[in-house]
């Protein structure tokens, strides 16, 4: 039997798994909600030598108890069978309920939250500790949510690590699962003026505005040097994943003007650059 590839998509309800999941589908993957992962190994089996489904990715979530009692084992055997890889989703609890208040849909365990919530933290924590990746979905749309699974499954034969650079606003909080982290505030603020104040650092005229500072000119000299010092490094230690963050006060303005000059460096290295601008919709 061909190994496949499995990815097993698992969290708190509310973390975004469905967005995930159908992320994964809109990246070529066959994908299932819910489905018995004790029956998986039986499907995988029915399946021909030559059959189209070589990537599958299925949803599990706390109502599958029978398959939770024996998860180790089942995980582990998938494992040894195919390229199997599980991504266990979270989100900090006020944002779970944030969530759930917005969509208006029941927790499936029930309607008291901070409870519903907390049961399924621990009903899950072996998932977790099985997870090959955990990741806080706290600070991240579903837009964002969905590039990111895109960036990193609809292309499995390309080995290229994977850059992200993000630009966010410090009044709404640091980003998660960062690697590197730059402060811009300290760079002229084009909020205050009248006439860049409602554009973005996307535009031509935020970009000018904050390119002529002998500060940013330095800023972008030095970044520049020591990027092109650590990424190689990073590369040769294996990493496949690297998340780069540039913040200023709310993210509109400078940290996106310094995050897509950061782009220009960064593509000479041998790498699939992912650009976010958190607040920028």
């Amino acid at each position: 039997m061909p190994k496949r590839n499995i990815v097993i998509i698992t969290g708190l309800s509310g973390s975004g798994k469905s967005v995930a999941l159908k992320a994964l589908e809109d990246g070529g993957y066959f994908c299932v909600d819910n489905f018995p992962l004790t029956l998986l190994r039986d499907f995988l089996n029915l399946l021909p030598p030559d059959s189209d489904i070589s990537r599958i990715g299925i949803g599990v979530d706390v109502r599958e108890k029978d398959f939770l009692k024996e998860a180790k084992e089942l995980i582990s055997l998938l494992k040894k069978e195919h390229l199997t890889e599980i991504i266990y989703l979270e989100a900090d609890p006020d944002v779970i309920k944030r969530r759930y208040r917005e969509t208006r849909r029941p927790h499936p365990l029930g309607d008291d939250l901070d409870g519903a919530i907390e049961k399924e933290r621990q009903s899950l924590h072996l998932m977790r500790e099985l997870a090959d990746r955990v990741i806080d979905t706290s600070s991240m749309t579903p837009h964002d949510l969905r590039n990111w699974i895109l960036l990193n499954y609809s292309r499995p034969d390309d080995t290229k690590p994977v850059v992200t650079l993000l630009s966010f606003g410090y009044k709404y909080g640091i980003p998660q699962n960062i690697d590197l982290l730059f402060d811009v505030r300290f760079l002229p603020n084009p909020y205050f003026v009248p006439e860049l104040s409602a554009k973005d650092g996307l535009q031509k005229e935020v970009r000018e505005y904050v390119l002529k500072s002998r500060e940013a000119e330095e800023l972008l000299t030095r970044l520049g040097n020591l990027l092109e010092y650590l990424i190689p490094q990073f590369l040769k230690e294996g990493r496949h994943y690297i998340t780069i963050a540039v913040g200023c006060t709310g993210g509109r303005h400078r940290s996106p003007v310094i995050v897509e000059e950061l782009k220009k460096t960064l593509e000479k290295f041998p790498v699939r650059l992912s650009v976010i601008h958190r607040e920028i919709q």
